[in-house]
């Protein structure tokens, strides 16, 4: 374990390196995912196929760690001050990301979508809903694409995993190890049947307030936070799978599986939904028990994971508002992924060194001045046992 470059709070635990360093490798692997979205013509021949399943495995590592950065603190933590540790560590950069795409929409032109066409009033509202978390209502948001969040299109798990701290803080949290394992059974079946009897044959969903995609980002979130707090608890209890050079082939796992093209075609979606499934509730979990169990002992590979670990969620928000600009730019000169690799490149890199400065100009002061203001200040102590949760 290590100590991580971004924390805020003086009671942070030592984070799981590898852990981290693979939430940064599928950080990146979603950005590459959503540049291959200008050239795609359905989830069918996207490349880089199953990037959207980031998402989950997201989820999946929110919830052990939330399981191990909290789950030992609830006699002396309450509900609202969770919540207020949460909000400090998630909303700053959601804040940013709201004002960067609205700062961005008018030079995002494309045939797609008509950025003229949209008054300054009601880009401000966007920017305001999107900025508060609240999702655009159907049809009335600025960009036409259907999205909760048309400034930002990722802001949705944010959403989802405010809603999942939630449910953890005031219920989930008391479940015993037996009740946690049935509701993770129960959501993983619905998962299941959504992902191989759906429409769609795939889990990309979430990002609308449509009846089915607002219940298939629900169904993801229910299924990979449980899991992921179940998987810390069982953890816990002894069993490291020891491999060696955990984070690279682990970190290399990630991108293979991420990267699979689609599976089974129009006429048998529900073969992709399987391959969905059994990544969601097999592949995942067994990567992050591999990665929890491993030590980085290189010098290289601890920076590295390090790294990756402290811009993954900046890169998450920020890379966005570029690849509305970069699809608008491929979309009116109608580019080929080789016409168009040096501004691919150059997002990537200049989203990585935006998130690397986001985080420690904006994020971490904001968090520490934040934290210094609703965290320690309602933590004064009250007699001699008192310690700061």
């Amino acid at each position: 374990m290590t100590q991580p470059l971004n924390g805020a709070f003086p009671d942070t635990k030592p984070h799981y390196a590898i852990l981290d360093g693979l939430r940064g490798v599928a950080a990146l692997v979603v950005v590459c995912f959503h540049l291959f979205e200008a050239y795609a013509t359905s989830h069918l021949d996207q490349r880089i196929n199953h990037g959207y399943l980031a998402v989950d495995f997201f989820f999946l590592l929110s919830g052990f760690v939330i399981g191990y950065a909290y789950d030992d603190r609830w006699r002396r933590l309450t509900v609202g001050e969770f919540l207020k540790r949460r909000l400090v560590r998630l909303h700053p950069m959601i804040l940013f990301g709201a004002l960067l795409g609205g700062a961005m929409f008018y030079v995002q032109e494309c045939p797609v979508w008509d950025v003229a066409s949209v008054s300054l009033g009601a880009l401000a509202v966007a920017t305001l809903l999107n900025a508060l978390l609240l999702p655009a209502p159907v049809g009335c948001e600025i960009r036409g694409l259907g999205e909760m969040y048309p400034l930002n299109g990722p802001s949705w798990s944010l959403l989802f995993e405010y809603i999942a701290n939630l449910c953890y803080a005031l219920f989930i949290h008391r479940l015993s190890t037996r009740a946690l394992a049935g509701l993770v059974a129960a959501t993983g079946a619905g998962l299941t049947l959504y992902a191989t009897l759906g429409p769609l044959g795939d889990i990309c969903v979430g990002y609308s307030l449509t009846g089915m995609e607002f219940l298939g980002g629900m169904l993801r979130v229910l299924f990979a936070f449980p899991a992921g707090l179940l998987l810390y608890r069982l953890f816990r209890r002894g069993g490291a799978l020891r491999v060696r050079g955990a984070f690279w082939w682990s970190g290399a796992a990630v991108v293979a599986l991420l990267a699979v093209p689609r599976i089974g075609g129009a006429d048998a979606r529900w073969m992709n939904g399987l391959y969905d499934t059994l990544c969601a509730v097999a592949a995942f979990p067994l990567l992050v028990w591999i990665g929890a169990s491993g030590q980085t002992t290189g010098r290289f590979t601890g920076a590295l994971c390090r790294f990756l670990g402290a811009i993954s969620y900046p890169l998450y928000i920020v890379h966005y508002p570029f690849i509305y600009l970069y699809y608008g730019w491929v979309k009116r000169e109608q580019l080929t992924f080789g016409e168009s690799l040096p501004g691919a490149a150059a997002l990537v890199a200049g989203c990585l060194l935006l998130a690397w400065v986001s985080l420690k100009y904006y994020d971490i002061p904001i968090r520490k001045w934040l934290t210094e203001r609703l965290i320690r200040r309602s933590a004064r102590p009250t007699g001699p046992n008192h310690t700061t949760p």
